[in-house]
This record gives C-alpha cells, sequence and structure tokens, in this order.
C-alpha cells in the first residue's frame, strides 16, 4: 500500500475529488489514486472502508485520515510549505481562504442545477434566477480577485493557489453549459481549463464507463 493515497469519486462527476486531486498533484508528491463509483449499490461501503464521513474524497496520508476537501488542501499546504498553496501576504491569505469558503459552503443552486459533467456538453439548459444570481457572485469574485491580487500571474492571487483549485469545477461547468462570462472571468476560466492537470484529468474523465443518469440531461 502507498504512503499517501488519495481516494476519489468518478472524476467526470465528483468535483470534490477535482479540488483535492489538483492540490495534491501541486504538492509533486508521489501518491496513489482509487477511484470509487458514485451511485452505485456499494458505493457508501466502499467509502466507508476509507472516510468516516461516508464521502469522498478522503486523503491517507501515512496513515492519518483527512476527509474534507478543503480539510486536505490545508493539511497540504501545511505540509509541504515549498508548493505555496496560499499566498504569502497575510491579507491575500485571508482573501483566498475567504474565497475558498464561500465555495466550500455555498453556490448551492449552481451545484443542484449544473452539476459537473466533463465529458458533456448541455448548453442551453434553463438558468434559473437563484443559480444566476451564484454565477453572478462567482464571477464577482474572479473579476475582483484578479484586479486586486492577481497581476503577478494568470491565477486569482497571481500563481496557482487552493483557492484556483476550488474554483476549477466551476470553469468545467462555465464550458459544459454552455456559460460565457465576462472577459476577465471568461479569461480566468480558460487559464483553469488548460491547466496540464485539468487537461489529464478531463481525459481520464473521458475514459470511464460510468453513467449516472441524474448529472445527464
Amino acid at each position: 500500500m502507498a504512503d499517501i493515497t488519495l481516494y476519489l469519486g468518478n472524476r467526470n462527476y465528483s468535483s470534490w475529488s477535482l479540488r483535492a486531486w489538483l492540490v495534491m498533484k501541486r504538492t509533486g508528491a508521489d501518491f496513489a489514486e482509487e477511484v470509487i463509483p458514485l451511485r452505485q449499490p456499494d458505493t457508501r461501503q466502499q467509502i466507508l472502508r476509507h472516510s468516516p464521513s461516508g464521502k469522498v474524497p478522503t486523503l491517507d496520508y501515512k496513515g492519518t485520515v483527512i476527509w474534507d476537501s478543503l480539510a486536505i488542501a490545508e493539511f497540504l499546504a501545511e505540509t509541504y510549505p515549498d508548493a505555496a498553496l496560499w499566498p504569502k501576504d497575510p491579507l491575500e491569505r485571508a482573501a483566498a481562504r475567504a474565497a475558498c469558503a464561500e465555495m466550500h459552503s455555498g453556490f448551492m443552486d449552481l451545484r443542484r442545477n449544473m452539476p459537473m459533467n466533463i465529458r458533456s456538453s448541455f448548453p442551453g439548459r434553463e438558468i434559473t434566477p437563484d443559480t444566476q444570481n451564484d454565477i453572478n457572485r462567482i464571477t464577482a469574485i474572479w473579476r475582483d480577485c484578479r484586479m486586486k491580487h492577481g497581476q503577478g500571474g494568470d491565477f486569482l492571487f497571481g500563481d496557482f493557489t487552493i483557492a484556483d483549485a476550488m474554483f476549477a469545477p466551476v470553469a468545467s461547468r462555465f464550458k459544459t453549459y454552455g456559460i460565457e462570462p465576462e472577459e476577465t472571468p471568461r479569461a480566468y476560466a480558460d487559464t483553469l481549463l488548460n491547466l496540464p492537470e485539468m487537461r489529464a484529468w478531463a481525459l481520464a474523465a473521458g475514459d470511464e464507463p460510468w453513467v449516472v443518469p441524474d448529472f445527464e440531461f
């Protein structure tokens, strides 16, 4: 068994798995991956073998289990400081954490009405007013962070941070559902989608055999 194992849901659908995986990849550490297909009769049983919450992702780090995406990201930032997963400036770091926390706890209408589905395309799907409000708030975060903190690079705080990992699945959703934000958020979404790690994840998602009917429209 590997010293470090990240347990994931289907790459095609599991946005939280993508977030943790991106942060793990950015550390440069060697780790094993195990995908547990979602919405199968034995899914919960299989996940409970590794995660006390019964949810993925979960990280087994040398016998210590961390079972939430944001907790995994924080742990990796502390364990691999050279990866610079948070901005160095304390005020920027606070802003990045606030953006992550808002993504972690909010935007339920976007999640419910536009679930992540990397290999499919559903342009023209009806956008409810509440979902549009979520889209507006997310693009405002992107625009404000890029303008205030992102001048040193292509990401929200210049260089890639945990905040970018948290919003990467949203960029995928925008592509799937044909959402066209204004110039600055659109350019940022393109930056995320063109990351080598995102391209590798999308290729792997396309090869998966599993289909979740609730996420296909």
